[in-house]
């Protein structure tokens, strides 16, 4: 399995705010947000290659009981499915962090999943070559859903403007059984000052609908920097 890094911080975002965990990244994406903060494993993937046994090994080392499957995409690891079986015979609380796109029958605690909107679309970077892909793969609604029956599951949303949130309605107006307490915004920032400033209009979005809003606690503590 190839991986970008594997860390031990605490978990930044969404419902486990907070969480000591030990994140294994993953290398490899097949979207190109625009406003991606994990450039080493989309727009210019590296890493090296992990056995299982390795990885299990690596995250023996950390005191925690927490595990972040991330990426890039991790869903494109072809050992990905191995690899949860494996964590969670040692009894690991698994979380994967997926864009939401394929689906694959992993073992996880919570699916984290990130459909992306239209702000993510990199229209103009690198002359806009990847547009019509990102684009055209960026949603896939039945995947996304069948997450959502099966797994423990919240959706989390990357808001920069208002109008994404009449995005975001639509969204779930296409897919079933969402409840609102599930659906995660936070702001589209890769520094204190940008997100500083969104905070505050997407809040009282939130609060108007029933959202949860969250923040980027690992770019409040650390800023944007790799293995945070």
């Amino acid at each position: 399995m190839r991986l970008a890094e594997i860390f031990y911080s605490i978990q930044g975002e969404g419902r486990l705010l907070g969480m000591p965990s030990v994140f294994v990244r993953t290398s490899g994406c097949n979207l190109r947000c625009v406003w991606c903060d994990t450039p080493y494993t989309s727009w210019k993937p590296e890493g090296e290659e992990w056995s299982l046994r390795q990885i299990l090994a690596a995250v023996k080392r950390h005191p925690s009981s927490h595990v972040v499957i991330t990426g890039g995409e991790p869903l494109l690891a072809r050992e990905i499915e191995e690899l949860t079986a494996r964590l969670k015979k040692k009894e690991y609380h698994i979380t994967i962090e997926t864009a939401g796109t394929i689906f694959s029958t992993v073992v996880c605690d919570l699916i984290s999943i990130s459909p992306k909107l239209s702000n993510s679309v990199p229209r103009k970077r690198e002359g806009g070559r990847f547009s019509h892909m990102h684009d055209t793969h960026r949603l896939n609604l039945p995947v996304i859903q069948q997450f959502i029956d099966q797994y423990d599951y919240q959706l989390k949303f990357v808001v920069e403007r208002k109008k994404d949130f009449a995005e975001i309605k639509g969204i779930l107006k296409r897919l079933h059984s969402v409840e609102p307490g599930r659906v995660v915004i936070m702001a589209q920032g890769r520094t204190k000052k940008e997100l500083r400033e969104r905070a505050p209009w997407i809040v009282e979005m939130c609060k108007a609908r029933g959202f949860r809003y969250t923040p980027r606690l690992q770019i409040d503590l650390y800023g944007n920097r790799r293995a945070t």
